[in-house]
């Protein structure tokens, strides 16, 4: 091992390292340096993103192969292939045995990977034995192995995406860049934000004053961040790295350990991921058990061990409402940060395009078959009707307009395929039975519900948007997240009855995304302070584009203000509490 001493790298818009200039570290290589050199550019632009609020990405999004070339999708496919039905290349402390049990919902057949099992003690004492050292490094190297292991991440998005797909039941174009280059830019965005966040403490200070008639007196004073403990990341089924690249930057690069849980049903892009980091750790020169995975099955879950470990500091969750809402009752003692889900919800007032609006609720009713924390689920129109291109429309034709936007766009398979791809499991099934009945019988059902015939697999467990009419009387119908394609036309007395409703419900119930279309300015104006003081962001009019997506580096993500989570992918406040200052002062002579 050699021993290098360890200088700052120039200003990063125009601020500067908070550490001490020189530090003693001892490194195997002198690559982790070069890493942050190599990547410092990007982390420069990510932060400008930031501040500024503009669109931009640092992933290529597109799985094109015009872009790519033939032989990256290749060897990715071939790649992920490589890992079915055998043992994930990866050890853990404390492993006990493997274990494995997901199932492609496109094939329905075992991917037949077996992951280790771990006893949790024996993981969390490994963890500890190098949190000191990486605690202590400087923050170029800390944050160049940070950037580093996303940059390693974005050379296999292609087999990530089949990874993603093959458990998570998205579409190839959906695990592509849903779960791979916007994840990434959101881990890019969380590391920024940790970046930016402890460069406001400055890494020392003189301090001069004067005590009544006693001479001035001189401290030299010095200010060390210091991480809080170790990260456990519970990773969801359906998006498994979504919260997982900015939970594990924002804990990683600010100095604490980080144990991914995987859900049981999407282990494998998790796995990848951690061993992505454990390999880049090593070649650091730091303990690869800095970095761990917890996997389980659902007969013998892990999750609530992780939480319940004396060194657990800090807990990221993405998942359903009912274990996010435990985890916040009962582990206030830790830093909590959720996002769970809530009645996303859509109001519609007036339009200038009845098509172009009624075409992008839609796609939002398809994608991923709604199993995203962002699908639209309630849909209030007034009975009345509304103003649509100047011209009154009946309820009935709001309503016919969406259902046959829907039909539009599944009219062939390979768009079906591109937009729904699969339920991820046979629950979400079930409950579209259960709501096909008991919405007909509160209301009637617009668009039933049925599987469409995937052009690749035979066998994908796949479902196409069930879509029902109901009023505000049957509120408890859909007062909740139904996950999957189910969603609600709601009949209410007047446009300001139906933005009270939607309003309120996204204050009782969460939402983390809320959408209007109205071409009165004064309506929308009184929409956006009804849905903020909700604690909702509003989206007005959205029309050409997915209007599910949340834009990295733009868009705050979840506000924290309502029941649909606690935590925003990305603000400050992601980052500032998973580290503390100390502070040492000497009194010069």
């Amino acid at each position: 091992m050699k021993v290098l001493r360890c200088k700052l790298a120039p200003d990063i818009v125009n601020v500067t390292f908070n550490i001490v200039p020189t530090v003693e570290w001892n490194v195997s290589k002198t690559t982790n340096l070069d890493w942050f050199t190599t990547h410092r550019s990007t982390l420069n632009k990510a932060i400008d993103a930031c501040n500024n609020r503009y669109a931009w990405t640092a992933y290529i999004e597109s799985p094109s192969s015009k872009i790519h070339g033939k032989e990256p999708p290749a060897q990715g496919k071939a790649r992920f292939e490589a890992m079915l039905n055998r043992d994930f290349s990866l050890t853990m402390p404390g492993e006990i045995g493997r274990v494995g049990e997901e199932v492609s919902p496109y094939t329905r057949e075992p991917l037949g990977i077996s992951y280790p099992q771990i006893d949790v003690q024996a993981l969390y004492q490994a963890m500890g034995k190098g949190k000191e050292a990486w605690a202590d490094a400087p923050l170029d190297i800390r944050f160049g192995v940070c950037l580093e292991i996303l940059h390693r991440c974005s050379q296999q998005l292609f087999e990530n995406a089949h990874a993603t797909m093959h458990t998570s039941g998205q579409s190839f174009i959906m695990a592509f860049a849903g779960s791979g280059a916007n994840a990434l830019d959101r881990g890019l965005e969380a590391l920024a934000y940790a970046y930016k966040a402890m460069q406001d403490v400055p890494a020392s200070a003189t301090w001069q004053r004067r005590f009544g008639s006693e001479p001035e007196v001189c401290l030299e004073k010095q200010y060390k961040p210091m991480p809080v403990g170790i990260g456990a990341v519970i990773c969801c089924a359906t998006f498994p790295l979504w919260n997982g690249y900015p939970a594990l930057m924002a804990s990683l690069a600010t100095g604490n350990p980080v144990v991914m849980k995987a859900h049981p049903n999407a282990t494998l892009p998790v796995a990848m991921l951690v061993k992505t980091c454990r390999e880049v750790l090593t070649e650091a020169g730091f303990d690869p058990n800095l970095v761990t995975l917890a996997a389980d099955t659902r007969k013998e879950p892990v999750a609530k061990a992780l939480l319940a470990h004396d060194d657990t500091a800090i807990v990221d969750f993405t998942g359903s409402p009912t274990f996010g809402h435990w985890i916040e009752q009962h582990c206030a003692h830790l830093q909590v940060y959720t996002e769970t889900a809530g009645c996303n919800s859509v109001v519609i007032e007036s339009t200038h395009n009845l098509s172009a609006m009624a075409t992008a609720i839609a796609q939002s009713l398809c994608q991923a078959s709604a199993q995203m924390c962002t699908s639209v689920q309630n849909i209030h129109i007034p009975a009345s009707g509304i103003v649509a291109e100047g011209r009154q429309i009946s309820f009935d034709e709001v309503a016919g307009a969406i259902v046959e936007a829907v039909n539009q766009l599944l009219a062939k398979p390979e768009q079906a395929a591109f937009l729904c791809g699969t339920l991820v499991n046979d629950d979400i099934s079930a409950t579209i039975a259960r709501l096909r009945e008991e919405g007909a019988k509160a209301g009637r059902v617009l668009r039933d519900s049925t599987p469409y015939s995937h052009p690749e697999f035979s066998q994908a467990r796949t479902a196409t948007p069930l879509i029902l009419e109901v009023s505000q009387q049957d509120k408890a119908l859909y007062s909740q997240e139904l996950f999957g394609p189910i969603s609600f036309i709601i009949k209410g007395r007047s446009s300001e009855d139906c933005l009270d409703a939607a309003s309120a419900d996204a204050a009782q119930y969460g939402a983390i995304t809320s959408h209007v279309y109205s071409t009165d300015d004064d309506f929308i104006q009184r929409a956006q302070k009804s849905f903020n003081r909700s604690g909702a962001s509003l989206a007005c009019n959205l029309i050409n584009m997915p209007i599910n997506f949340a834009a990295a580096y733009s868009d705050f993500h979840v506000t924290g203000l309502n029941p649909a989570g606690t935590a925003c992918l990305t603000d400050l406040a992601f980052v500032t509490r998973r580290f503390r200052i100390v502070q040492n002062k000497v009194m010069q002579a």
